[in-house]
């Protein structure tokens, strides 16, 4: 039986506290957007495919803040890592994170991955890793909406991502995904 939490739309999310590059620690409890919190989980330093997902989202952090929303990416590297991902693929703008335990990991519903070596970009993975995983909070700190993978291929494009946040905001919409009850078929 697994152990890893299934998360609730509307129900207050786990509390992360996390360091960031070139900052303080970083507490979810302290985020005050005026829409959302984008909490981006990434593999890592080691993943190709989280480099480009980041930079792509380091060049859409002010598209979302003019959404009121705040964008920040975690992942379980250690301070060096995480200081040689921003480094070396340009972040700049983004919130870039560093420290979450698999704990944490475990608490969000996040998949953990296992080091295997070098990984394709020729850099050591870690002994643990957490695979892709994306979440807008809102202000009080309840989901709203997540998507959990376990690959690191075929994540959401950050535009239909904006576009949906548009949408949301623009509607009022509620968030899907919440039901609970008892299943019932229509009768045939």
């Amino acid at each position: 039986m697994s152990e890893f939490a299934r998360l609730m739309p509307s129900a207050p999310v786990p509390s992360l506290r996390v360091g960031t590059v070139g900052g303080p620690c970083w507490r979810l409890c302290d985020q005050k957007p005026k829409n959302f919190t984008l909490v981006v989980f990434y593999r890592g330093y080691h993943c190709g495919q989280c480099r480009e997902q980041l930079r792509e989202l380091e060049g859409k952090v002010e598209a979302f803040r003019a959404l009121g929303v705040r964008a920040i990416a975690v992942s379980t590297d250690t301070r060096e890592r995480a200081e040689r991902a921003a480094a070396e693929w340009g972040i700049d703008n983004l919130t870039l994170c560093w420290g979450l335990t698999l704990d944490q990991a475990k608490a969000w519903g996040l998949y953990i991955s296992e080091g295997r070596g070098l990984g394709p970009s020729g850099v050591e993975e870690p002994t643990f890793f957490v695979e892709p995983a994306m979440f807008l909070v809102r202000p009080d700190n309840t989901l709203f909406a997540g998507i959990v993978q376990t690959m690191p291929f075929a994540r959401p494009r950050l535009d239909d991502v904006l576009a949906a946040v548009r949408r949301i905001t623009e509607t009022g919409m509620a968030p899907r995904g919440d039901f609970e009850g008892p299943v019932r078929l229509a009768a045939e």
